[in-house]
């Protein structure tokens, strides 16, 4: 009998990642199992300051001193993400596993343009021509409701509110269609 249980994506057994500070260890996650299948949803729910977020940033590698990932495995089809060094990590972030952070605000460098961020996903993770990137990046800004979006990839997050500022970090996870999708509370700051 074929088994028809649908394929793990991503594995996530007893993470553990804690933060070492001089007031002692803060252990926003400890002891955290889930499986994603392809295709499906998953919500992670709990209190503000429950670590929520730090279990998105440690699937990505993006845990910064003086947290550490201290145990567990994250595998993404298998392999140890946590085992993996950083340009394996470059590799897989925005290509396979993309994140939509909360705070727009500071997702996006105010010193380049909101089309020179998106082209760089699509750069490092494609094999488009730079034409071809551009109709893309047109394409995607106006899947998420930004009108004139030709003109729009030539202004800085600055010259965006808010609200546009998330749809274009919503736009950015999403442009190298990556397999898993990390939405870090996505809609917090549409308008």
């Amino acid at each position: 009998m074929a088994d028809t249980a649908p394929k793990k994506l991503l594995e996530v057994r007893d993470l553990r990642t804690h933060f070492h500070t001089f007031a002692g260890t803060v252990k926003a996650v400890n002891g955290v199992s889930f499986d994603i299948a392809a295709g499906e949803v998953m919500g992670l729910v709990g209190e503000s300051g429950g670590g929520k977020s730090v279990v998105g940033f440690s699937i990505l590698g993006l845990i910064d001193s003086p947290g550490k990932i201290e145990g567990g495995e994250i595998l993404l089809d298998g392999e140890d993400l946590v085992k993996a060094g950083e340009a394996r990590l470059r590799e897989i972030r925005g290509r396979d596993i993309s994140m939509v952070f909360q705070d727009p605000m500071t997702s996006l460098n105010p010193l380049h343009s909101v089309g020179r961020q998106m082209d760089e996903v699509l750069r490092l993770h494609s094999d488009l021509d730079v034409r071809a990137r551009h109709a893309a990046c047109v394409e995607m800004l106006e899947s998420v409701g930004i009108s004139q979006a030709e003109e729009r990839l030539k202004a800085y997050p600055h010259q965006f509110s808010g609200g546009m500022r998330q749809r274009v970090v919503i736009a950015i996870a999403l442009l190298a269609r990556p397999r898993l999708i990390i939405a870090d509370e996505p809609t917090t700051a549409l308008d």
